[in-house]
């Protein structure tokens, strides 16, 4: 991707956070019949390979895991908060009037290597940590033991694990940083006004970077 060094992101662990609060990916492949893009929420491993290790499924019916080979060059593309920014709010609107509108985003590029796991025992335990990821801190959170072990076994059957040792890793986190110290406070002041989760989440994110 495009990557000014204004916007470059190499903090590891800011990565890792962006690819856990927003896990769900588009996976994107090359096989013979062309490039297929897959939507898919992933599990990130910190702790294992040097960059860490996502792991995920697939529907069975899904070609994904049949038509690419083992160890497969792929990329996962994690998308954070991003926000439509108004000339109106920056200070150097009043002062020249020299500005036009731009996008906000926050981007992280995942390159690697898939792997098929058709594993019973793998994926039940995939199921289990992706359900006590996304189920953490319900009042009533929901586990895989509460539904009948041999449904589980039939889901189970439905669907084909897939792994990806991370081998390198982009971010892209463009907040304003091209803009003068004012034009960012502006920014934060004009989204903050604006409402909204997507508004407040990018608010957020610049003022960190300040």
């Amino acid at each position: 991707m495009y990557l000014p060094s204004a916007f470059k992101m190499d903090d590891l662990a800011s990565l890792h956070e962006v690819m856990c609060r927003y896990p769900l990916a588009t996976l994107v492949t090359k096989a013979g019949d062309g490039v297929t893009a897959d939507h898919i929420p992933f599990l990130l491993d910190t702790a294992s390979g040097d960059l860490g290790v996502l792991r995920a499924h697939v529907a069975r019916a899904n070609p994904l895991w049949r038509t690419h080979p083992e160890a497969t060059e792929a990329l996962a593309i994690f998308t954070g908060p991003d926000h439509y920014i108004s000339p109106s709010w920056y200070a150097t609107k009043r002062e020249t009037g020299k500005v036009v509108p731009t996008w906000n985003y926050v981007a992280v590029h995942v390159h690697g290597r898939l792997r098929v796991r058709d594993d019973p025992v793998w994926l039940h335990r995939l199921l289990d940590d992706l359900t006590d990821r996304h189920e953490a801190g319900r009042p009533s959170p929901w586990t895989v033991a509460d539904a009948p072990e041999d449904f589980i076994t039939q889901i189970q059957q439905a669907i084909v694990g897939i792994e990806m040792l991370i081998t390198r890793i982009e971010g892209k986190f463009k907040l304003s940083q091209n803009r003068s110290h004012a034009d960012r406070l502006g920014v934060i002041d004009g989204l903050t006004a604006s409402g909204g989760v997507a508004a407040g989440d990018m608010a957020k994110r610049i003022a960190q970077e300040i």
